[in-house]
């Protein structure tokens, strides 16, 4: 078998608790030598100073190379490319750029009136500067906010031409769903790496949640069986199988790079890459 390549993302913290949580998930996944690992950015823009203080604590403390999100929301251009500018004095040059979600009090997606207007805009603005390799999200299944999957494409292609350099895909449960995807994109001239995108399920009532938000399909298969393990108290271990027979099918597909979702719960996602052969190379060593 085949071991994949993989790489992990986290969120900033909101407390001390949250704090020793992302630090734990940090120490017990970095012995598995990811690609890089990324910090995500809350909706509306809420959490830009925590995710700037997430990356560079992580990148002076872990050896880690970490991608920094960077969004488009609720910000001018000068904000944005201080943001930017930041993270390269920081020895941050990793950047995942993505327009960003709409705060939750708005209906949609509203850009600032000195601000980017989309996702192209900011990793055009990103490449020009020469200071970040930029990676961006694609969508296996069609972005609630796309006309249909073939503009959801084109809108990918143009992320590519405008300096992306990889594409990270939202999650989903079905192997298949990836690999029509990557079909298609190579079909429309994409031949840029895109990173399968893997989401343990921690919760299947927010698992629930995050696909009704983000359009990612759930196979009845998966409902009824997950319905059956949280009666019999077996959710973890059809978690780690589900997680792991998915990620098989990929990599048998011809996958060699698996992103993976944590939510800060290090353990799920640990316990599938160790399934993958991914096993621990060296230990973080403990910071002061």
């Amino acid at each position: 078998m085949i071991t994949p390549r993989v790489s992990f993302e986290f969120f900033p913290p909101k407390s001390i608790e949250a704090s020793f949580r992302l630090w734990n998930c940090v120490n017990t996944l970095a012995p598995l030598e990811p690609e890089f690992v990324s910090v995500t950015y809350g909706a509306g823009g809420t959490t830009r100073t925590l995710t700037h203080d997430a990356v560079t604590t992580i990148h002076k403390t872990s050896g880690l190379r970490v991608a920094a999100h960077l969004t488009c929301v609720d910000a001018t251009r000068a904000e944005t490319l201080q943001i930017a500018e930041n993270y390269a004095a920081a020895g941050v040059t990793d950047i995942v750029a993505l327009r960003g979600d709409a705060p939750k009090s708005a209906s949609g997606f509203v850009a600032h009136t000195d601000g980017f207007a989309s996702s192209i805009e900011l990793i055009e603005a990103l490449t020009d500067t020469g200071n970040f390799r930029v990676r961006v999200g694609a969508y296996p299944e069609k972005h609630p906010d796309a006309a249909d999957q073939d503009a959801d494409i084109a809108f990918l292609k143009r992320k590519f031409e405008a300096g992306a350099t990889e594409a990270i895909t939202q999650f989903f449960f079905d192997a298949e769903t990836f690999f029509r995807f990557r079909d298609k994109c190579r079909k429309a001239g994409i031949d840029a790496p895109i990173v399968p995108g893997i989401l343990p399920v921690e919760s299947w009532s927010g698992v629930q949640r995050f696909a009704a938000s983000c359009g990612a399909s759930i196979p009845q298969v998966l409902h009824d069986a997950f319905t059956h393990a949280e009666a019999t108290g077996t959710t973890d271990l059809l978690a780690t199988a589900v997680a792991t027979e998915l990620c098989d099918d990929l990599v048998q597909g011809g996958v060699e790079h698996l992103h993976f979702y944590t939510l800060n719960r290090p353990e799920l996602t640990r316990d599938v890459c160790h399934a993958l052969g991914v096993t621990p190379k060296a230990r973080l060593q403990n910071v002061a």
